[in-house]
């Protein structure tokens, strides 16, 4: 079992930062590729980029744009969304997950991640 926790949303302004982060309270990420996922009201839940843990190779769809990144510091046990240039389309709740496996598949269907995060709020607005 990994519990996954969330934390570092809220408001910001079109145009701003935001870095979102994931730990997993004893659970090793650095074993593990580590996805984040957004939903927005009414819409499906969408991939947002990975991390594999393998080769650190990163994955991102198309909408990030050179937008966003995503890192991992493994003497915290945490995974970071870095979240730049925001946009009023950006705004969502905001998840990792992780299947335990040390590859990404991505882009993948949400219900292929066994272990999520409570999520984290995202909301762009001057």
């Amino acid at each position: 079992q990994v519990q996954l926790v969330e934390s570092g949303g809220g408001l910001v302004q079109p145009g701003g930062s935001l870095r979102l982060s994931c730990t997993a309270p004893g659970a090793p990420l650095d074993n593990y590729a580590i996805g984040w996922f957004r939903q927005a009201p009414g819409k499906e839940r969408e991939g947002v980029l990975c991390l594999s843990s393998a080769d650190l190779s990163t994955y991102y769809a198309d909408f990030v744009e050179g937008r966003f990144s995503i890192s991992r510091d493994n003497a915290k046990n945490t995974v970071y969304l870095q979240m730049n240039s925001l946009k009023p389309e950006d705004p969502a709740v905001y998840y990792c997950a992780t299947d335990q496996s040390e590859l990404c598949r991505f882009p993948a269907p949400s219900h292929e991640y066994d272990y999520w995060g409570q999520g984290t709020q995202v909301t762009v607005s001057s």
